[in-house]
């Protein structure tokens, strides 16, 4: 029956008392006779409570309207059974109309009874004002502690903790006594202010109940949440341990607390001393350990929760148990276990339908996640929130069959959710993947709450976009930037994480940025987080490509835990620094430790980083015996990446024409851009024009906006001295508006990174260092060195083209840290582009006029240059 009909016949019912009208039954009760059979009152009000105990809240007010249609009136044992069923039902129309009736029979100050169950009704189903009518026409001498508690109570549920807190203290100066449901709601309130306030006054309120005595189990689980919300969890841990009447309710407390301050290990652990001490898990139990399992990929103890959860119907009775399970089988990469979970409950809240969004989205099943999104809304009927949108903006942005991507901005304004940090948050990564940086920072910039998020995303755009200097800058800014400490008012600088660190450290790589590396790498040892096994891997990257193998091994050997990644990123170093043996030692004891620990084992990544290695050290059969036996022996299908490896390998060795033929021998649907970009690197290389020919005009088919193709190819034609040829690419290029990339070096100096570009004269030392340049170019030529022009166009004078050469970015670099630098220190350059063979002869000349080792990183390898030798033994 609908709140319309009970409305229109207590309306008229209590203006026509003697008229009763039939009412239809709701369709699971027997139907109520026109004419009620005579019932005393005593009768009728054990009828109303019995069916308000069971949870009959219908019959219960079908039960109300029969007796007022007997002529029975409503008294004060009568309104709060009633009102009680209504407050269950949520129902504001049809309470103000049983309001009437308390006013109409003279019950609305009469009773304090009454009145208390009103301010417990509008607390969960009216507005603050009506709490506050009914709570203040209550004569004051008549206010009990149910009427302070149920009026404290409302002010919690509409979140007004520090009138709560009030209220508080008014009753205490009215000298009545608080029960434990007083406590459990201050409790509640005192959590929610901030830290520092909630954590005084909470420490104040637990000293009141130790005074008073009050030991219940509810009291003491309210105050161990409230001290694990300020984050004070060692205190709630205290007090569990002292507090031996545990119920679930302080086990699931606890769990929770554990949970949700990232301590899931311990947290299992608990769970299992619960289980020993024979308490049974309920669905809040589930859904607190789910998460724990979910963050350690404990798929298996995953999967026994799940089952435990199926024994008892918990997917039906608890939402959060559904989503929890969602999640956790999404986060271990099960993502149609998820699926089915969710495919199974009927009832499905926002919270389920955000899970599997989320899990698709995670897993990158990026149509999968727009498809739900779109069921969500138009076939569900339910409103995404921040949490969906946070999660559908970036599978938007991966998305090719999503072509507006900026349309989903305009989404989030419409639904108004513009101003939500983790919308924002997530606007923010869109646009930086798009390559739309300056827009990121506007957003970043507008926003009026900045969490550790919000500033990781920041400066993980600006490393997608290459932007690593300001990267750097904005890690600075970062640290400047106070935030409020959890123990007193006093504030402190926003700590960088494990996630900014992995997300700076490779910024530090590219700019080759080894004093900022080191100092970050200080700051995770200070902070407790080198051993994370995400940071420990950055850091073996960063050192490997500031050109220190050795301390990137040094890193590796020490590292407790060490994943794929960890393992990839040591191959990686070792095969950039042209030590092809020592990476395939690393492989083989990476193969030999799958024996051991299954969960790390090599994956196509991994044959990427070995099949490179081989291919810089000139390990052409060594690389080839991988590449046949990794689908037999690892169950890895060489995908379009693995045999643009193999083709650089042929072609880097000499073996052009079998680069050639191995492309020829591809899958017709693998993507060939790699493989044949390859091809004509070594074409390069070996000067074979035909064959280069050839990978040309396939690159300018499949890729015809790259300009590195292009630039190849003139290169090839250079180096042929087919001069016509060469001016003709470099005039298709014009045409058609591609530019060649500038070329870019970078070195670092005291706490700064300098940059240079070629030919640019910007830098405050640029005169110094084209004098020093030129100098050295005298000393270079008395030792022997030949400037090596064949990239230079054949229309420049011999002497401009040496000119050209001496403003390469690398030279200005190096020239750079040599005259700021003390005598005999190691100088370390990174490069945008392949170094050119000129800069390559002239920098060996310099490491031994200088007396330097000179460590040069371009884009494919390092170069180690030290008295007039190259590491690489000019096989690059």
């Amino acid at each position: 029956m609908s709140s319309h009909t009970y409305s229109h016949f207590l309306s008229l019912s209590s203006t026509s008392p003697s008229n009763p009208i039939p009412i239809p039954s709701l369709h699971t009760h027997q139907p109520i006779p026109t004419k009620t059979p005579s019932h005393s009152r005593p009768s009728w009000i054990e009828s109303l409570r019995s069916s308000t105990r069971s949870n009959q809240f219908h019959q219960a007010i079908l039960t109300y309207v029969n007796m007022i249609s007997s002529n029975i009136p409503p008294d004060h044992f009568v309104f709060p059974a009633v009102l009680k069923a209504v407050t269950a039902l949520h129902d504001l129309a049809l309470a103000q109309q049983i309001h009437a009736h308390v006013l109409k029979f003279g019950y609305g100050t009469s009773s304090v009874t009454v009145a208390n169950t009103l301010v417990n009704l509008y607390g969960k189903c009216g507005d603050i004002s009506d709490v506050y009518k009914v709570f203040d026409r209550i004569p004051h001498s008549q206010k009990d502690t149910v009427s302070w508690n149920s009026f404290i109570s409302a002010l919690c549920r509409f979140e007004d903790w520090e009138t709560a807190i009030e209220a508080f203290r008014l009753m205490l100066l009215d000298d009545l006594e608080p029960s434990s449901f007083t406590l459990v709601s201050i409790g509640h309130a005192c959590s929610n202010l901030p830290k520092h306030d909630g954590l005084r006054l909470g420490k104040q309120l637990h000293g009141y109940s130790l005074r008073m005595g009050d030991m219940k189990s509810f009291t003491n689980n309210a105050l161990m949440a409230m001290y694990s919300k300020l984050g004070h969890l060692n205190d709630a841990k205290v007090l569990f341990e002292l507090f031996k009447e545990r119920d679930l309710v302080s086990w699931n407390t606890m769990l929770s607390s554990l949970s949700q301050n990232d301590m899931f290990s311990e947290a299992l652990l608990l769970l299992h001393r619960m289980v020993l001490e024979g308490l049974k898990p309920d669905g809040v139990t589930i859904a607190s350990m789910l998460p724990a399992c979910s963050h350690l990929e404990l798929l298996e103890t995953g999967k026994q929760l799940h089952a435990y959860a199926l024994r008892h119907d918990m997917l039906i009775e608890n939402s959060f148990v559904a989503s929890a399970l969602v999640d956790m089988y999404c986060n271990c990469r099960k993502v149609q276990s998820g699926r089915r979970v969710f495919d199974w409950v009927i009832d499905r809240k926002t919270g389920l339908w955000n899970a599997m969004i989320t899990g698709y989205a995670q897993n990158e099943h990026d149509e999968d996640a727009l498809m739900l999104f779109i069921e969500m809304e138009a076939v569900a009927g339910l409103c995404p929130n921040a949490t969906t949108m946070a999660s559908i903006v970036p599978a938007c942005v991966r998305s090719e069959a999503f072509a507006n991507k900026l349309g989903i901005h305009g989404y989030v304004l419409k639904r108004g959710l513009g101003t939500d940090h983790f919308v924002q948050n997530a606007l923010m990564d869109m646009y930086s993947r798009m390559g739309k940086i300056k827009i990121s920072k506007t957003i970043f910039d507008n926003m009026e709450v900045r969490d550790i998020v919000s500033w990781n995303t920041m400066i993980t755009g600006y490393v997608i976009c290459g932007h690593h200097d300001n990267a750097l800058l904005l890690l600075h800014e970062m640290q400047r930037i106070e935030q409020e400490n959890n123990e007193d008012d006093r504030k402190f600088p926003l700590k960088p994480n494990s996630v900014t660190l992995m997300t700076v450290l490779p910024g530090c790589a590219t700019l080759a940025a080894l004093s900022k590396g080191r100092e970050i790498h200080a700051y995770a040892i200070r902070n407790m987080v080198a051993s994370d096994v995400g940071v420990g891997s950055a850091l073996v990257d960063m050192y490997a490509k500031c050109g220190c193998l050795n301390l990137s091994r040094k890193m590796f050997d020490i590292m407790p835990i060490r994943n794929v990644i960890t393992w990839n990123v040591i191959i990686m170093a070792y095969g950039m620094h042209g030590k092809g043996a020592e990476a395939l030692e690393l492989f083989n004891c990476m193969v030999a430790e799958v024996s051991k620990d299954k969960e790390v084992k090599p994956n196509e990544v991994t044959f990427i980083a070995i099949l490179t290695a081989c291919s810089h050290s000139g390990m052409v059969s060594e690389g080839l015996n991988l590449f046949y036996r990794m689908k037999d022996e690892h169950e890895i299908k060489p995908t379009s990446d693995h045999y643009a490896c193999i083709v650089d390998l042929l072609g880097r060795a000499g073996q052009v024409k079998e680069a050639y033929q191995f492309i020829n021998a591809m899958p017709s649907n693998f993507d060939k851009a790699g493989a044949w970009s390859s091809l004509l690197g070594s074409c390069r290389i070996h000067q074979k024009v035909e064959i280069g020919e050839i990978a040309a005009r396939n690159l300018f088919h499949l890729e015809p906006d790259v300009a590195s193709h292009y630039v190849l190819l003139s290169n090839i034609y250079s180096a042929a001295q087919l001069w016509d040829k060469a001016m003709e690419v470099r005039k298709k290029m014009k045409e058609i508006g591609i530019r060649k990339e500038t070329g870019c070096s970078w070195v670092e100096f005291g706490d700064k990174v300098h940059k240079f570009i070629a030919s640019d004269s910007s830098h405050p030392q640029s005169g110094q260092l084209h004098g020093f340049l030129e100098t050295l170019s005298e000393k270079m030529r008395k030792e022997g060195y030949l400037p090596d022009t064949s990239c230079v166009l054949h229309n420049v004078d011999e002497e401009d083209k040496e000119t050209l050469l001496c403003g390469h970015s690398e030279k200005l670099a190096i020239a750079f840290g040599i005259l700021n630098s003390p005598p005999g220190t190691t100088i370390r350059v990174a490069k945008n582009l392949r170094v050119c063979n000129d800069c390559h002869e002239a920098t060996k000349y310099i490491s031994r006029i200088t007396d330097r080792e000179i460590i040069l990183r371009d884009v494919r390898r390092f170069h180690h240059f030290r008295n007039g030798r190259c590491s690489c033994g000019d096989y690059w």
